[in-house]
């Protein structure tokens, strides 16, 4: 639902608060949807899988992220959805794995999937599942193609890669950890790379970044407006 995020975050302000982006979505109908119950079910599952609450710590500070990155836009919104839809997260080694070029294969995103639930889906919404799955890696650019898709690599921004850094971080990796997360692997962030951005992060204002020796501390304060404002 990138386009719909995108939408509702232009027509509220950054100061909006839960019940603004529902109005927003529902009563002003800012993603042009034809009926009453295509708004609210829209405003429901973009509240599910984005948050849309500033008391929610990563909507808060994905949504200051936001303008500062157009390009970094689709990962910042993949790195929320990962967080927060644990049958997205199923799916991550049917794609991150494969290399640049290689055809992406439904069967084994499938097979993921139905590991995951066991027999709480049906086969039919499994099978849709798999492919909202499929068409929301291809929003954030690691998949390409229509009735065939392949692997293509996507480029990490600077901002993508400080929310993936304080991901990794508040799900427990230190130090050099950091820059070989899963988070980092699902916006194809290698460690030298994410170095170079967090670096790039840090010149921005959006994280304190220190080395010494083999040690690294980051810290990521800069990046919550409401840590950043004390």
């Amino acid at each position: 639902m990138l386009d719909e995020l995108r939408a509702v975050l232009a027509a509220t302000p950054d100061e909006a608060r839960h019940a603004d982006y529902v109005t927003a979505i529902v009563e002003e109908n800012c993603l042009g949807k034809p009926t009453g119950a295509t708004r609210a079910l829209s405003a429901q599952r973009l509240s599910e899988l984005y948050a849309l609450d500033p008391e929610v710590p990563l909507f808060r500070i994905t949504r200051a992220l936001w303008p500062l990155d157009d390009k970094g836009q689709p990962l910042l919104a993949l790195l929320v959805a990962l967080a927060r839809d644990p049958l997205l997260v199923a799916t991550a080694p049917s794609v991150i794995p494969l290399q640049s070029g290689d055809e992406f294969a439904r069967a084994p995103m499938r097979q993921a999937l139905r590991e995951a639930v066991g027999d709480r889906l049906s086969d039919p919404t499994l099978d849709k599942v798999a492919r909202n799955a499929a068409s929301s890696w291809s929003q954030a650019g690691l998949l390409t193609g229509r009735t065939f898709k392949r692997r293509q690599r996507v480029q990490p921004t600077f901002t993508a890669v400080a929310l993936a850094l304080l991901q990794a971080h508040a799900t427990g990796s230190r130090s050099e950890a950091l820059f070989d997360s899963d988070w980092l692997k699902a916006i194809d962030c290698q460690p030298s790379e994410a170095r170079a951005l967090a670096i790039e992060a840090k010149r921005h204002g959006l994280i304190d970044f220190r080395t010494a020796g083999e040690v690294i501390d980051i810290d990521f304060d800069r990046l919550d407006p409401r840590k950043a404002r004390r």
